[in-house]
């Protein structure tokens, strides 16, 4: 971890020489690039951004995707996904902070580093960390700038195509399947790297691993292919355990808009007034199947504007009097209003129970400043597994119940990853998985709701699968400010765009049927 802060100026300065103008069309020209620019610090500052950056994290999962799928809700903040208020300086948030910064360093890289065999390791990261940010920005928007796109230096292209989904996922497997065929622990030490510390055995497992994910996107649209490309990561091998997943370590700093060394998704929820409450879908869920996660995960506190790490913990007294609820799909915090009531607090006498203290809110040890954020898990890899197996059959090692029961244990044992984190004993994570047996005929929706609740905090891989899958069915969160009456599928595209890359957005609007729309689906999103 002093790495991450011995190296932050150099990021920082990385950050401002690639990333100092606001639009898109002058991004791609950058009249200050460094001849001789480091590649391992450009990889190090995209892997800290990615869940480091405050404007994108708390807009793109805090005030979007998490709400959107129904995971957390209640303050204002969230009212943009839960109750689907359309914003478009949220919806182009993650476009602009993205283009303008990871894509212009991460395609920058992996230039430099192109046919050069003395960073053939370093090389073949970039590449991978290539497709991850890309997968990202193609999942939410659909059609991207991905061949042109952060090329102006080696193109004179200013103003990119949009590519299509269907040839961008194309290309993601073939650079997926070459890189990783391109590690070679014989060969370059990658100094740079946050993720693994340069063990080339890991990434391999994440590129394959992360190709399984890409995959099985494709079960709507594409279903040879996703099964093809599922049965090679699967052979080409992928996460077998827990120490395998994909994780950055946070340090324990509360980040602004400008240092990225604390968990920015952690702060995109502990930094507001008002912490969110979860909701009562991941609540009933949950309880439903006596999940031993809800007493860990789901606290009441003492409410203390702007310091949550100093709330008091009043769960037990609370929880023998209302049991255990966060907030309805549609409602905001102060809705669905119930009646204080007294307490006997230790140490501080006897205490009013408001309202929003008896909305259960997200545990102290989820949104630590140094809570690790999990891009990929070997929970989700086992889940996807148990899916494909159901799918398609034999290829995929063992049958659909062992990879289901696999992915059950490793979400459990994931949260003792975090610093203050439980962990469970064998009776209660055996017990748990009796009790949420894959119930014949109904095995993708078990699946992939188990998934869903795996894949909390990290809203959206949950927002990618839940469109994917179609699992949980999620209930109406419509109200009366709702400017949508069915649950968004995409994010709309920037004014920006349309101001300034006007012939190319427009062909990509014209695919989507001819409207901007954050009800249009995304390419494998097919209805």
């Amino acid at each position: 971890m002093k790495q991450f802060s011995y190296k932050m100026v150099n990021l920082l300065a990385v950050g401002l020489l690639l990333s100092g103008c606001t639009k898109f069309g002058d991004t791609n020209i950058d009249p200050t690039r460094s001849s001789n620019l480091d590649p391992n610090l450009q990889l190090s500052l995209v892997q800290a951004r990615f869940s480091g950056d405050l404007e994108i994290n708390e807009k793109l999962s805090v005030v979007m995707t998490m709400p959107l799928v129904q995971h957390i809700g209640g303050i204002w903040a969230n009212r943009y996904g839960q109750m689907y208020i359309k914003s478009l300086p949220y919806l182009s948030s993650f476009w602009e902070y993205t283009y303008h910064n990871d894509i212009l360093n991460i395609v920058d890289a992996v230039e430099r580093t192109n046919g050069r065999e003395e960073v053939n390791n370093l090389n073949a990261v970039c590449r991978i960390m290539k497709v991850y940010l890309f997968a990202r920005l193609t999942d939410v928007y659909g059609d991207i700038p991905y061949s042109e796109a952060a090329k102006a230096a080696y193109t004179g292209i200013t103003r990119p195509a949009y590519d299509r989904q269907e040839d961008i996922y194309a290309d993601f497997f073939d650079e997926l399947k070459a890189a990783a065929f391109q590690l070679d622990a014989t060969k370059d030490p990658i100094t740079g790297d946050f993720f693994y510390a340069g063990n080339v055995a890991a990434w391999r497992k994440f590129a394959n691993s992360l190709r399984l994910r890409l995959a099985m996107r494709l079960v709507k649209r594409d279903l040879a292919k996703a099964q093809a490309e599922a049965a090679s990561a699967y052979q080409d091998g992928v996460f077998s355990s827990n120490a395998d997943m994909c994780i950055m370590r946070h340090e324990n700093i509360q980040n602004d808009y400008v240092d990225i060394r604390g968990n920015g998704v952690s702060v995109g929820i502990n930094q507001h007034e008002v912490v969110p409450r979860l909701s009562n879908t991941l609540i009933s869920q949950l309880r439903n199947t006596n999940d031993p996660r809800l007493m860990h995960i789901a606290r009441y506190y003492i409410d203390i504007p702007y310091r949550p790490f100093d709330r008091v913990d009043i769960t037990e007294q609370v929880r023998a009097v209302v049991g255990i609820t966060g907030v309805n799909p549609p409602d905001y915090i102060w809705d669905d209003w119930k009646n204080p009531f007294t307490i006997e607090v230790p140490g501080l006498g006897m205490h009013t129970v408001t309202n929003n203290e008896q909305k259960a809110q997200l545990a102290n040890f989820l949104i630590r400043n140094d809570a690790p954020f999990f891009h990929q898990t070997y929970a989700e890899v086992e889940f996807l597994l148990a899916e494909a197996a159901l799918r398609f059959g034999a290829g995929f090692g063992d049958d659909v119940q062992t990879h289901y029961q696999n992915g059950i244990r490793a979400a459990l044992e994931q949260l003792s990853l975090f610093p203050g984190g439980p962990t469970f004993s064998e009776t209660e994570i055996s017990s748990f998985i009796q009790s949420v047996p894959l119930l014949p005929g109904r095995e993708l929706e078990v699946i992939n709701t188990q998934l869903w609740v795996a894949l909390f905090l990290n809203g959206p891989e949950a927002y990618a699968n839940w469109r994917r899958s179609g699992y949980p069915v999620l209930p109406s969160s419509v109200n009366g400010e709702s400017n949508s009456t069915t649950t968004p599928r995409r994010f709309e595209y920037p004014l920006s765009e349309q101001e300034q890359n006007g012939v190319n957005y427009q062909a990509a609007v014209e695919r989507l049927g001819g409207s901007n729309s954050w009800n249009g689906r995304v390419w494998w999103d097919a209805e």
